[in-house]
């Protein structure tokens, strides 16, 4: 690479020996990088490494500044959150909206809903099927009857 800017620079109006000297201080400065990859010697400068490196310091310091600054706000607005109108308003439609029948409506069903999915489950676990006899009581005998039967002794 440096052969072909010392080629260049001729055509120019550079001389030669002076492309090798400027690109060998730029390298001792740290404004341009060198390697060696094979046979070949490749330079490069990245824009951190160029001559606005102190503007880029004074930035990221201004930058880091400005963090701080914003940190410092945000914990202390995070202080002054119980007095905040937005918030307040939003707990107040909260409140309100756990007052209303529509909330109770949903709590109840959600209720059933649970309650449905747990007799499920537990029949299931216990093997209760949809092909389960019931035992049906005739409805021609009384259940008092039958009750009073049974406790004298007498099982008819």
């Amino acid at each position: 690479m440096l052969k072909e800017l010392e080629k260049l620079g001729p055509k120019k109006g550079v001389i030669t020996q002076s492309v090798k000297d400027v690109v060998q201080s730029l390298v001792d400065d740290d404004l341009v990088s060198k390697d060696k990859i094979g046979t070949s010697v490749y330079f490069w400068s990245l824009p951190s490494c160029a001559g606005n490196q102190d503007e880029r310091e004074e930035a990221l310091a201004e930058l880091k500044a400005i963090e701080l600054k914003y940190n410092e706000l945000k914990e202390e607005m995070g202080q002054y959150a119980d007095n905040d109108p937005a918030a307040i308003n939003a707990m107040s439609l909260v409140i309100v909206f756990f007052q209303t029948p529509v909330f109770y409506e949903i709590l109840h069903q959600k209720a059933i809903d649970v309650s449905h999915g747990a007799a499920n489950r537990w029949t299931v676990q216990v093997g209760i099927t949809d092909d389960f006899d019931y035992v049906e009581l005739s409805p021609a005998i009384p259940l008092r009857a039958v009750g009073d039967q049974m406790l004298e002794g007498n099982p008819k």
